[in-house]
């Protein structure tokens, strides 16, 4: 059951940074002002989603880990920290700024400075939770290999 949830929760996650980061791209490189509104003010509502799946993801992956601290395990674990301080002190606090800014029109130098920032910590935060992905996925082949 944990790993199963481990598995959706991380799966969630990164999808839904995944899911922010299209749209934002998307929509400054695509469409107009009203469309960038409408993104940066229902991103901070996906935090709904994101916030409890990250949280599930690194509590049921602490409990798999079991106190071990090695080897692929070790990489995760020493990853997750970034991953969480990007989200905690950048990307968070970004979101709610820019959709603040993107609900007054104002479309100045300072939103498209922070947009930049949090794009590019989005963007690593994304590489490192694929990398956490293909390491649970390494040390699972074993395990996936029985069952097929």
């Amino acid at each position: 059951m944990i790993p199963r949830l481990h598995k959706a929760a991380g799966l969630l996650a990164i999808l839904t940074i995944a899911t922010f980061w299209l749209s934002t791209a998307a929509t400054e490189l695509l469409l107009g002002k009203d469309a960038v509104t409408t993104v940066k003010v229902l991103i901070p509502w996906g935090f709904l989603i994101l916030v409890p799946a990250m949280i599930t993801a690194g509590a049921t992956g602490m409990k798999l880990a079991k106190g071990r601290t090695g080897g692929i395990l070790g990489a995760k674990r020493k990853r997750m920290p970034f991953i969480a301080a990007n989200g905690l002190l950048v990307l968070i606090p970004a979101a709610l700024f820019l959709a603040a800014k993107a609900r007054a029109g104002e479309f100045d130098g300072t939103f498209q400075a922070v947009q930049t920032v949090e794009l590019v910590v989005g963007a690593l935060n994304i590489l490192m939770m694929a990398r956490n992905i293909r390491d649970g996925r390494t040390m699972t082949a074993g395990r996936r290999l029985k069952a097929a």
